[in-house]
């Protein structure tokens, strides 16, 4: 028994162990020192980071069908294929399988990472063209203007993604984004400021420009639908030491900070994207009719019922109970018939009363909770609910007295019909002779 206990220990920590295991494609191995504060953060957080080239000839994801790695980090904006078993194709494989990537651009993607934003929904703008602001840029910014300052209202208003605490503006240097509004799985993390544009610094405007104003990415997130994590920046700079550790002031005018919002920003977001916040899951499921406690073989129409669930939520590697006032339970039939909150109880439960409609068929109990920056939580639990058996009808339904009154009243007059008919006597007439005989 205790070495079945110390296996079990020991499989847990390598399963744990591999979930932290990160591959990081770079350009040019001088990006570890560049955004050494950025990649330190993470392996004081238990993460285990394999630094490769991006174009490195043994790059391989996975053996015997088993991912070596759980998160991707690619930091080589100017990639344009990359090396060994690794391509777009393999990276969407990984992503599809529930892998989580987090991609730095530049001003100077090459076509690989083009090719893997547009996989992802987001496209970005052509080669060389930057973010530019002629009204929100950096004082150290004597140039083009591409040093931009963003606001921290800019950011998604998500606790979850980007944290609570962020008053300081972003540094973001780097090329503009853009992604559909329509695509519910696309999450538009920063945007830039309405005085913004993308284009190419060097080049006089001829044409419209790719990305204007807040309709400008600079940071976009993807959640697919198996709760895989994507986010791509346009800048690479957002994520190094000297953006980590630089004053920020907008150059015309406004007040001047000691240090700029994108470390704090970056530390949630990276959190968040390799599945550290934001992640939930449904610990059990119970129901039963009211004042029992195992749920039957199948419900009858007008039964009341309790439905009961546990959520939990992981925080700092711990499942604890999910605390929210918005979750909702559907008793469906094709369309829901029953649509209610649940009411928040102790540890992290959540319980509904209801009675079952007066409909028999097959139905479920669904629970489907979509928050931005959450997982997406999905549970149902189907049940068989059948009509009454005929001695569960009631003798005398109220509503069908008048019949009731109207059939005894038919047998009353039967009744009399048939007394008066059958007992009334007529008297004999008369003939005119027998008038005579009596005179």
């Amino acid at each position: 028994m205790k070495l079945t206990g110390l296996a079990l220990i020991f499989a847990t920590c390598v399963i744990s162990a591999a979930a932290q295991d990160t591959l990081v494609l770079l350009d040019n191995l001088a990006i570890r020192e560049t955004h050494s504060i950025f990649f330190k953060s993470l392996q004081e957080r238990g993460y285990k980071l394999t630094y490769k080239l991006a174009d490195d000839a043994s790059l391989v994801l996975s053996k015997y069908g088993e991912y070596l790695y759980k998160n991707l980090i690619i930091f080589a904006p100017s990639v344009e294929e990359f090396g060994g078993d690794l391509s777009v194709e393999k990276i969407t494989e990984f992503i599809d399988d529930g892998g989580n990537v987090l991609v730095g651009g530049s001003s100077v993607s090459g076509d690989a990472l083009r090719e893997l934003a547009s996989e992802c929904g987001f496209e970005m703008d052509e080669e060389g063209a930057s973010v530019i602001d002629h009204l929100n840029y950096d004082v150290s910014d004597t140039g083009d203007h591409t040093t931009i300052v963003a606001s921290p209202s800019n950011l998604i208003k998500s606790k979850i993604i980007i944290g609570s605490d962020v008053t300081a503006p972003l540094l973001y240097r780097g090329t503009g984004l853009l992604a559909d509004r329509e695509n519910s799985l696309v999450l538009q993390v920063l945007t830039a400021d309405s005085t913004a544009y993308s284009y190419v610094p060097e080049n006089s405007i001829k044409e419209y420009p790719h990305a204007v104003g807040r309709g400008t990415l600079l940071i976009a997130a993807l959640q697919a639908r198996n709760n895989a994590r994507v986010v791509f920046s346009g800048s690479l700079y957002f994520f190094s030491d000297e953006a980590f550790t630089s004053g920020v002031q907008n150059a015309q005018g406004g007040k001047s900070y000691k240090q700029s919002g994108n470390q704090k920003v970056v530390e949630s977001l990276s959190k968040w994207v390799f599945g550290e916040v934001g992640r939930i899951r449904v610990a059990s499921v119970d129901h039963h009719k009211e004042g029992e406690t195992t749920p039957p073989q199948s419900y009858t129409i007008t039964d009341p019922v309790v439905y009961t669930i546990s959520i939990e939520e992981l925080d700092h590697g711990v499942w604890k109970a999910f605390q929210a006032d918005d979750v909702q339970l559907e008793f469906v039939r094709i369309d829901p018939f029953v649509r209610t909150t649940l009411k928040k109880v102790a540890n992290g439960k959540y319980v509904a009363k209801f009675k079952i409609p007066d409909v028999y068929g097959v139905y479920q109990f669904k629970v489907d909770y979509d928050r931005v920056g959450y997982t997406h939580l999905y549970s149902t639990t189907q049940v068989s609910v059948r009509p009454l058996t005929h001695t569960q009808y009631e003798r005398f339904i109220p509503s069908a007295y008048p019949y009731y009154v109207s059939s005894f009243s038919m047998m009353l007059g039967v009744f009399l019909f048939s007394f008066v008919f059958l007992h009334y006597k007529e008297e004999p007439l008369k003939s005119k002779g027998d008038d005579k005989k009596t005179q």
